[in-house]
């Protein structure tokens, strides 16, 4: 031992936070248990470590008695007063041991103990710090994914996200940040153990306070959080202020504040409930988004009976019973609910069966509903194929009936003998005008007519005199009105 040795441990002490007394003190104990395993498990020995220079002092102690039975721990008065004439039966004698005979032997066992206290701080010191942010949130980086758990890095150390605490559906990848919430804080013979959650009610209450400060400071409260990890979550708020509205302060100007919490837990949708001492009205706020016609409670079975408006009845159970699943959990009532249609039809029995989800009972016709969802796609295809076939068959009979009617037309002009233009235009497109009145021919189309060469090109932008003759006459022969 030497002045380095005590400088190393003074290093020690500022660099992990162990205590420089506590370090001597763990040496001396652990070269005292070496010195018994190579010189005899029963030896009293006590070894001194020198706090200024670092040197080790051991030392070997046998009492005097009168008759020896164990030499090692024993001696007897006469050898005693041999060292020293005043010892006395009951004594200590006390003999010194050379450092260099246990050197490497105390250099090896001071190696070991260093270390093992050293952790021992190490994780003490992430207890101590951990221990007080238990309940808390805090931002981790994603260090690697194995096997469906997250190790994520907390700076001081690094935990492990199990697939139980994280959000269904939710894909980080390495270099991440995210937000995590420390459940629970313990101690364990390899060191703290910290429980991290994604999924876990108050992970939306710490996301709510930092990112609306009339919760933070208070003004704002949150009654009660119930939440299905990555599909929706409920958050009951009341405010202490008169002045202020807990929702209105919770959504923030177009949504910012929610937008923001939403954004961070994936997605999930998070409807903020105004609390009300008002049970009825309490019950009414927790099915939100839907709205509620009247709510009748039945306090000794604790049963809630919500009427909603018929359009209202899908909004108001959710997907597979998740909304009014969830409005059960916030408000402590079982609730049963039901159309307006179904209140007049039914008055006040109560018919339905239960979902299994929880203490909510909904209609059978939407359970019924519900189980169809699956055969919507192959209905859906079907019914349009069959949409599309019936305006083919309309299509073509509108055609057959247009080439008719032209066929009439004309035989009707041969009985009569005038002579009726037919367009050369595909028939199985409607006329342009369908009247009964004759309709006169513009004559001044024919004299801004394009007169066309054999091989179907423009003239140089006039008729000939020739052409425009013959367009004349024919004007002259076209005695009869045409469609």
């Amino acid at each position: 031992m030497s002045f380095e040795f005590m400088s190393a441990l003074d290093e020690l002490n500022k660099q992990y936070g162990v205590d420089r007394e506590t370090l001597l003190e763990a040496i001396e104990s652990a070269v005292k248990s070496a010195y018994r395993r190579n010189y005899g498990s029963n030896q009293d020995v006590e070894v001194r470590l020198d706090r200024d220079s670092g040197g080790i002092k051991i030392s070997s102690f046998r009492e005097v008695v009168e008759e020896v039975e164990d030499e090692d721990v024993q001696i007897s008065l006469e050898e005693a007063r041999e060292i020293d004439s005043s010892y006395e039966v009951g004594d200590r004698v006390e003999y010194k041991v050379a450092p260099e005979r246990f050197a490497r032997i105390a250099a090896q066992t001071a190696k070991q103990v260093i270390t093992q206290r050293v952790r021992e701080a190490e994780r003490e010191r992430v207890y101590d710090n951990f221990i007080e942010k238990e309940g808390d949130m805090i931002t981790g980086l994603v260090q690697r994914v194995h096997h469906g758990s997250i190790f994520i890095d907390l700076g001081t150390t690094e935990a492990m996200l199990e697939p139980s605490e994280q959000i269904p559906g939710e894909r980080v990848r390495e270099g991440d940040r995210i937000k995590l919430y420390i459940a629970e804080v313990s101690k364990t013979t390899k060191g703290p153990q910290i429980v991290l959650s994604r999924s876990h009610p108050q992970l939306v209450k710490r996301l709510m306070e930092l990112e609306v400060p009339e919760v933070h400071e208070g003004d704002v409260e949150i009654v009660d959080i119930v939440r299905e990890a990555g599909a929706r979550s409920k958050v009951a708020v009341r405010s202490t202020d008169p002045n202020i509205d807990p929702v209105g302060a919770c959504v923030g100007q177009r949504g910012i504040r929610i937008q923001n919490v939403v954004r961070e837990i994936r997605g999930e949708k998070v409807d903020i409930v105004r609390w009300s001492p008002q049970e009825e009205e309490y019950v009414a706020n927790s099915l939100s988004p839907a709205k509620v016609a009247r709510v009748h409670l039945n306090p000794d079975t604790r049963v809630a009976r919500v009427v909603v408006p018929d359009d209202q009845l899908s909004l108001a159970i959710g997907k597979a019973g998740q909304n009014a699943r969830l409005a059960a959990r916030l408000t402590g009532w079982k609730i049963d609910i039901e159309s307006l249609t179904e209140a007049r039809e039914r008055g006040d029995e109560e018919e339905g069966v239960r979902t299994g989800t929880g203490d909510v009972r909904v209609p059978e016709f939407f359970l019924r509903r519900d189980a169809e969802e699956e055969d919507r796609p192959s209905a859906l295809i079907d019914r349009l194929s069959g949409d599309a076939r019936r305006e083919q068959e309309e299509e073509g009979e509108s055609r057959g009936i247009f080439a008719e009617s032209l066929n009439r037309r004309a035989e009707s002009d041969d009985e009569d003998g005038s002579p009726q233009e037919v367009d050369d235009t595909d028939a199985s497109e409607p006329p342009a005008v369908d009247s009964d009145e004759p309709e006169e021919i513009d004559e001044s189309d024919g004299d801004e007519g394009v007169a066309e060469d054999a091989d179907g090109t423009a003239a140089d932008g006039q008729a000939s005199e020739e052409e425009a003759e013959e367009v004349e006459e024919k004007k002259d022969d076209s005695s009869g009105p045409t469609r």
